[in-house]
């Protein structure tokens, strides 16, 4: 007699639409079921039925905006609890560029609470479990602008640099494990996240900008070859490891209780 298959399950935030909706076709291809969180519960729906009816897996809906308390903890209690979770894509973010000094307050606020706060909770949800059972991967969208910011991009840069450095964390404290981190640096990518941002996709060079589905294709390639830095638009992968080796080298410098001889009176 054969032995029942073991149900995958997949969390995809920010699945409404873009990247997530993408992932979460993607996925359900690859055999996962789908617990789809976002704020637009049409566009969910929309998702879930496709899914559905495409690649017959079940597609749960959540609907929560990821940048509230109330919602956030609602979300992380839902997940904590649930015991065939094997993967979460913490995709959702938000951008909103403008010079700090002309920005308010609240555009900061607002990124920090979605791309750092929501991903670093929910990861927190996740992450015991999958340690319990010695299995999971957790997938973290940050950006190209991890590594950049131009003079628009200071908190939406910062949080992806967050991205990148607790992504990094989690893969040094998980290392011996079969649990897995991938950080996902996207180029400019076809989204509406630059329309809400206030940026028209029609300022950039086409050829400069990928479409979703590239990048995901890209991105899961990614995680098959057990990366844990994806830079989907690099052809060249001595870049990164170049760029790697010389963080290295100027953390290994650091490490000496002596100024620099620049700074010495």
């Amino acid at each position: 007699m054969s032995t029942p298959s073991h149900r995958k399950l997949a969390v995809v935030t920010g699945a409404s639409a873009g990247i997530g909706a993408v992932y979460a076709d993607r996925l359900a291809a690859r055999g996962y079921d789908l617990l789809l969180i976002a704020r637009r519960r049409d566009r969910l729906e929309e998702v879930a039925r496709r899914i559905a009816a495409v690649h017959g897996r079940e597609a749960e809906i959540l609907v929560a905006d990821l940048a509230e308390e109330a919602d956030i903890a609602g979300v992380e209690r839902d997940l904590a609890a649930r015991g065939d979770i094997e993967l979460i894509v913490n995709n959702a973010g938000i951008a909103r560029f403008a010079p700090i000094a002309k920005a308010p307050a609240s555009d900061s606020a607002a990124q920090i609470a979605l791309n750092i706060g929501a991903l670093t909770r929910l990861t927190h949800a996740v992450l015991p479990g999958f340690v319990a059972r010695n299995r999971g991967t957790i997938v973290n969208i940050a950006s190209i602008l991890s590594l950049h910011t131009l003079p628009y991009s200071a908190v939406y840069s910062g949080t992806k640099a967050y991205v990148l450095a607790f992504s990094r964390g989690l893969q040094s404290e998980l290392e011996g494990t079969a649990v897995k981190v991938q950080s996902v640096h996207p180029p400019a990518t076809a989204t509406d996240i630059w329309e809400l941002a206030g940026v028209s996709l029609e300022n950039f060079d086409p050829e400069k900008v990928m479409t979703t589905e590239d990048l995901v294709d890209a991105a899961l390639a990614g995680l098959d070859r057990d990366e844990a830095i994806t830079w989907p638009s690099v052809a060249d992968e001595a870049l990164w490891t170049a760029f790697d080796d010389a963080r290295t080298a100027i953390v290994t410098a650091s490490q000496t209780r002596k100024p620099a001889p620049r700074y010495a009176a």
